[in-house]
């Protein structure tokens, strides 16, 4: 498992790179297509871009609570829950984040923030309904697995770096359609490859960002089996929301990648574009890898 987390550690900064060049192509673009070759331009997007990325990492926690209708809990609205996640994170030595719950029947958690220090959990109704204890403290130490490995911190990353390349993406595609700067004397190959460029890049950066999802699930099961040394329960866990499993309420694509378990309707998205790995994966590897644990 260290192993893992290193590596993923090494393609967080690859990914950063992959993000950063794609803002760079596309502020780029930009400047050859409508600002006369003035390449300074290219910095100064770039700054914008790095604002809005910045400010994102601040507050995109705030808003994934709010857009998901978490509502923060003390010790005495549910002291079942507040003492699962009170115990995984003293046998973790982190600080103890917030603790929400979300009024949903679906079956699902989730975790956010920029670090330890700034961490909420936050766990379904239905969740809290349907699982016992062994199994519920599995899949809170599946959500504290993420805050141990900083994948919070690089959701709220990526999630800016997203937002701010699709944002560019869609100004650059308005802006082809007849506003640009001398584009009689551009080169055609250059422009065809740039509109091309401009339908691809979101696209290119919606996938890398389920991949680093998709892989972070994976660290966070194993993570998870780690602190509470029970893999079974997580099985257990994981065989119910293949069971009563059902879409969440307030559905948003934005905040789908952060949730213990996909939260979005089967009909709105396929396996390719899936924030989450297969459950049936999942169970799986954790079958495969009990000895380990």
């Amino acid at each position: 498992m260290y192993s893992a987390i290193e590596k993923n550690k090494r393609n967080t900064i690859f990914i950063m790179m992959v993000f950063v060049a794609l803002v760079g192509g596309l502020a780029w673009l930009f400047s050859y297509l409508y600002l006369g070759n003035d390449y300074s331009s290219v910095i100064f997007v770039l700054i914008i871009a790095g604002i809005f990325a910045f400010m994102q990492y601040f507050l995109s926690s705030k808003l994934a609570l709010a857009v998901t209708g978490a509502k923060e809990i003390s010790k005495k609205d549910n002291p079942r829950l507040y003492r699962i996640v009170e115990n995984l994170a003293i046998t973790l030595g982190l600080p103890n984040p917030k603790i929400y719950i979300i009024e949903d029947p679906a079956l699902n958690a989730f975790a956010t923030g920029r670090d330890p220090k700034h961490a909420s959990v936050a766990a379904t109704t239905g969740l809290l309904d349907t699982l016992n204890d062994d199994e519920l403290e599995a899949v809170m130490a599946h959500e504290m697995g993420h805050v141990q490995n900083y994948d919070i911190r690089l959701s709220m990353i990526v999630f800016g770096l997203v937002s701010v390349i699709g944002i560019m993406a869609d100004l650059l595609f308005r802006l082809s359609w007849g506003f640009g700067r001398d584009s009689d004397n551009k080169n055609p190959i250059i422009l065809v490859l740039g509109f091309v460029a401009v339908i691809l890049a979101p696209i290119v950066a919606t996938l890398v960002q389920l991949a680093v999802s998709r892989q972070r699930e994976y660290l966070a099961d194993a993570s998870g089996c780690m602190t509470t040394r029970h893999p079974d329960a997580l099985i257990s866990a994981l065989e119910k929301l293949k069971e009563y499993g059902r879409p969440m309420r307030r559905q948003s694509s934005s905040t789908a990648h952060l949730f213990f378990a996909n939260p979005l309707s089967a009909k709105s998205f396929s396996k390719l574009f899936s924030t989450h790995p297969p459950l049936e994966d999942r169970i799986k590897r954790l079958e495969n890898s009990q000895d380990k644990f």
